[in-house]
């Protein structure tokens, strides 16, 4: 379903303590900085804190898809965050968000990005999906449940 190194386990987050919507951004950016040689945090950071101020990346339902096209890096990354308890994310039904996967993208991949994101909303709209999600309690067991899907 998704690109080889799209997700791996070291880009997945169990039990985060993240309070506030920045705190998300700020470790997903961190999450997806680790598998770019030479590339800051901050820079990706900035582009989704850039991408959210456009528009909450908040689905509802306690699901959020931050994403960003990022100059000077070659394929799409993925990272996944399940929080401790939910944050206020300006989800669009106002409910507090516990599962975020980020999403960077080469800056001039528009149809990548646009496929990518699709895939990801109708995965993470199964209820059952998510659900199943909020109890694994293992980074490489979430690993297989989000690559397992097709």
């Amino acid at each position: 379903m998704f690109p080889a190194h799209f997700l791996i386990a070291g880009r997945i987050v169990c039990q985060s303590k993240a309070a506030s919507k920045k705190r998300v951004l700020e470790e997903l950016g961190g999450l997806l900085a680790s598998s770019i040689p030479k590339m800051d945090a901050q820079r990706i950071v900035n582009k989704l804190l850039e991408r959210e101020r456009l528009g909450s990346t908040g689905l509802g339902q306690g699901i959020a898809l931050p994403h960003a096209r990022i100059p000077g890096i070659d394929n799409a990354l993925g990272a996944f965050i399940q929080l401790q308890e939910g944050i206020q994310f300006d989800a669009i039904d106002n409910q507090p968000v516990d599962l975020a996967f980020g999403l960077i993208v080469p800056e001039q991949a528009t149809q990548e990005h646009l496929d990518l994101l699709a895939k990801l909303a109708t995965l993470f709209g199964n209820m059952a999906f998510c659900n199943k999600l909020r109890q694994i309690k293992s980074e490489e067991l979430i690993l297989a449940q989000l690559t397992s899907v097709r």
